[in-house]
């Protein structure tokens, strides 16, 4: 069985074979964790970013990594919280595991997500952190093509939050990372 690590850092120096991108619909960058790897990649992102028509929200797209230690940027876009009846917590779901299903196809070992919809979208970081544990635990309990997911939040709270719902799930294991393959 593959294995969860939920560390605090920055996602654009992750050492794994993919990142996820908590994108706009756009996918043309823009601020927190979007901006950041936009600038990380350099501007060949943006440029591969233009040929992919936008992405809609729970739906994920790839492109290549240029100037990450990834060698694959998986952008997703995440719901804006709307006070959570307009099927907030499925579309958020279904970032995850599109996201993942993307990783397979691309054939990764490791990869990273950070807290999608949690920043300028609204979502609330509880919340946003139990459906993404509960969507790491399904994939890890029936497929074994990933060995390493790591969960990276940028800032203590967040870290906290994806911290005690992987411990409440038995998830969380304090092994070092796997690094990239």
């Amino acid at each position: 069985m593959g294995k969860l690590l939920v560390i605090q850092g920055d996602i654009t120096t992750q050492e794994v074979d993919a990142i996820v991108n908590a994108a706009n619909n756009s996918l043309l960058g823009g601020g927190g964790v979007d901006g950041a790897i936009h600038r990380a990649a350099g501007p060949q992102l943006l440029h591969e970013c233009r040929t992919l028509g936008g992405c809609q929200t729970g739906e994920a797209k790839v492109t290549r990594g240029y100037n990450l230690p990834a060698q694959w940027v998986i952008h997703t876009v995440g719901p804006i919280w709307r006070g959570g009846a307009y099927n907030e917590d499925q579309l958020l779901a279904s970032c995850y595991r599109n996201s993942l299903a993307q990783a397979i196809q691309l054939g990764v070992k490791t990869i990273a997500f950070p807290s999608i919809s949690t920043g300028i979208y609204s979502f609330p970081v509880q919340q946003a952190a139990r459906i993404a544990i509960r969507e790491f635990a399904h994939f890890l309990d029936r497929d074994q093509t990933i060995a390493e997911i790591s969960m990276v939040a940028f800032d203590a709270n967040t870290f906290g939050h994806y911290k005690q719902e992987a411990e409440r799930a038995g998830l969380l294991r304090e092994d070092p990372p796997i690094g990239k393959n």
